[in-house]
């Protein structure tokens, strides 16, 4: 889909990928490299050396697969596309696990012991949120009251 849009070099592709995914999408070179030789092999792509840098170009047969699948592919940057005014999950997920490794690292045993019950309870909230439950238990009803 990107090559489509205009031929790049192997960092571009990475970058592009992460631009459109606002960061949450980086691949690494160990995955972009081995999918343009794919490409390459299956005739869709043409790697030409330029300045130093390979330069991948879709071939005509890559243009009409591209084509081909416009209507009915599914865009694979849409899970990343801003949702509007609703809370960033993945930000607040990423602050969390970076809160959890600090804790780990140097936390004491007590503090160890006590973030464990902090993330198992999220944990359980969070799936009591999905099941429509109260997220506090409500206390029991008396039954003479």
């Amino acid at each position: 889909m990107l090559l489509a849009e205009e031929p790049m070099h192997g960092y571009q592709l990475m970058q592009a990928i992460a631009d459109r995914s606002d960061g949450r999408w980086t691949p690494s070179p160990g995955a972009i490299y081995p999918t343009i030789n794919q490409l390459e092999d299956e005739g869709l792509v043409t790697v030409t050396a330029e300045a130093g840098r390979k330069l991948v170009t879709l071939t005509g047969a890559g243009r009409e697969y591209v084509e081909g699948r416009r209507e009915t592919s599914i865009d694979p940057f849409a899970p990343f596309a801003s949702t509007g005014a609703g809370a960033d999950l993945r930000g607040l997920l990423d602050e969390l696990a970076s809160a959890t490794r600090q804790v780990a690292r140097t936390g004491s045993e007590e503090q160890r012991t006590a973030a464990a019950k902090i993330l198992a309870e999220a944990r359980r909230a969070l799936y009591l949120l999905l099941a429509d439950a109260p997220l506090i238990p409500e206390p029991p009803k008396d039954p003479e009251a």
